[in-house]
């Protein structure tokens, strides 16, 4: 079975809202070999509708020399929208209901369902205990405000089988699902 992994940015104090406007100040080689490593491993994107269109905006037209590029511009994407009729850049839009969807990928065969950012698709994914592991980048912010992976009402349980620190003080997270 394909597992559901969950790949976030996050502040101190559990802001993963826009990242791209404070986390690349830590951006290191640790940080890109950790993140390389996790896309190549990927079977699949799994991506809400806000962070599908920031992806496809910015990834298309990229390259690079470590293959990057090439492998997310290849790799299948799975888009959870109500709004979205169509979508390119090789993704298929999942229909409803979404959880049922996602479950069904889940039993497919292929390598694991990675999903970047997409809070909201995240949210619905934990609620529904579908998420099988957490990658997450702590970096060592409190912004105060902002959008939060784990809003109240969210009930979870995970347990820590890797944790490293970044020479730039983020710590990468890897935490498993476990049952309650």
């Amino acid at each position: 079975m394909r597992k559901v992994i969950v790949t976030e940015f996050m502040t101190l104090d559990g802001v993963i809202e826009t990242p791209h406007h404070w986390s690349f100040p830590f951006w290191n080689d640790q940080v890109a070999k950790f993140k390389h490593n996790e896309l190549f491993s990927s079977g699949a994107l799994l991506l809400g509708r806000v962070t599908y269109e920031q992806f496809v905006a910015a990834w298309p037209s990229r390259t690079d020399d470590t293959g990057f590029a090439d492998k997310i511009n290849s790799l299948p994407k799975h888009v959870a929208s109500r709004t979205l009729d169509r979508v390119e850049w090789n993704a298929k839009l999942l229909g409803e209901p979404l959880v049922e969807e996602i479950g069904r990928l889940k039993e497919e065969p292929g390598g694991d369902l990675v999903v970047h950012g997409s809070a909201n698709l995240v949210q619905t994914l934990l609620a529904a205990n579908l998420v099988d592991q957490l990658n997450l980048l702590v970096y060592p912010l409190v912004l105060g405000k902002g959008q939060r992976l784990f809003p109240g009402g969210i009930k979870a349980g995970f347990k820590l089988v890797e944790a490293t620190p970044v020479d730039t003080g983020v710590i990468i997270s890897i935490y498993e699902r476990i049952e309650e």
